[in-house]
């Protein structure tokens, strides 16, 4: 009986097998090579263009010499962060960067959810495709481009713009090269530049929306703007927070090209930013070492930004990047 009652007992289920997490990337890539391969170019492209060049970092920290290279320097330390601390051009560079970034992020950022609210109303399933391709076109144009097209409309002399005006009696206006006018310009150009293809992401987060919802709404009584209300706006709040999490890692950087080429000498005091200081200081002057202590400080800024938004975002309303 006992020789029975041990035949007749279940074996023991087989232990499982401990797999060693030094293989667990080397299985990974063999059972999903096809994506590996597929995400391989943008890697590659990453660690060439953002984290090979991380190596001349340490020229803020060295005085740079063409024989030594970049690691053959004397040591100097923070001596040209002090250096730029100590400038007096820091707090107008500070000023104007914060001030053409701060403006180019809010109405960069309200404007595409507003253009997407919209699009996403328009019934009419040709006019919508037609508002799209209209508001994405410009996206595709050029920087020089855009800046030619400023000039052609805003010049003081031949503008469009400035002919228009004369005919009611307004001359002598110059947009490009007024101090008070060049912050609404470039930021309203930027907008309109690309507003409709920032608000792609938005109108992608709008088409998973529930019809049913908006049938609940309509039953008990919305009309267009309490739908976008309690149903659209909360659709695209996680998308939101997450979109300005990312642009505030960016507050800093403000656009080199579009700000290089609509300087003149007359709204020099306001168009010059950190992005252009950092070029005729490094490239035009040879000042190696201070324009990368320059350009490491914008992007510690940048940095902190960047983590505290996120911060922010994960105890007010738990989504965050991590």
């Amino acid at each position: 009986m006992a020789v029975a009652a041990k035949e007749a007992a279940p074996a023991a289920p087989p232990r499982p097998r401990v797999q060693r997490r030094g293989h667990g990337l080397a299985r990974h890539v063999k059972l999903y090579w096809q994506l590996w391969a597929m995400v391989a170019p943008a890697v590659a492209f990453v660690a060439v263009f953002a984290y090979i060049p991380m190596y001349g970092i340490q020229l803020a920290f060295r005085e740079f010499d063409f024989a030594s290279g970049l690691t053959g320097g004397e040591w100097v330390g923070l001596k040209y962060f002090q250096q730029f601390f100590d400038s007096p051009q820091f707090w107008t560079l500070m000023r104007n960067t914060i001030a053409i970034s701060l403006a180019t992020l809010v109405v960069g950022f309200i404007a595409p959810i507003v253009l997407a609210l919209i699009v996403n109303q328009i019934a009419h399933a040709g006019n919508k495709r037609f508002m799209q391709t209209a508001t994405y076109l410009p996206h595709f144009i050029s920087i020089v481009v855009v800046v030619g097209m400023l000039h052609v409309f805003l010049s003081p002399s031949s503008g469009l713009l400035t002919q228009f005006l004369e005919l009611f009696g307004i001359s002598g206006v110059n947009l490009l090269g007024d101090t008070r006018t060049f912050v609404p310009v470039y930021v309203i150009s930027d907008v309109w530049q690309h507003c409709g293809w920032n608000s792609i992401i938005y109108l992608a987060a709008l088409s998973r929306v529930d019809p049913q919802l908006y049938e609940a709404a309509k039953i008990d009584g919305a009309n267009r703007l309490q739908l976008i209300r309690h149903v659209d706006l909360p659709a695209l709040t996680p998308t939101m927070i997450i979109l300005l999490i990312l642009n505030m890692g960016n507050v800093l950087n403000t656009g080199f090209e579009k700000v290089f080429l609509m300087q003149n000498t007359l709204n020099l005091p306001v168009s010059e930013v950190i992005s252009t200081y950092v070029y005729k200081i490094g490239i035009l002057n040879n000042q190696f070492s201070y324009s990368t202590a320059i350009g490491l400080f914008n992007t510690l800024i940048n940095f902190t930004f960047l983590v505290v938004a996120n911060q922010i975002a994960k105890r007010v309303s738990n989504t965050s990047l991590w």
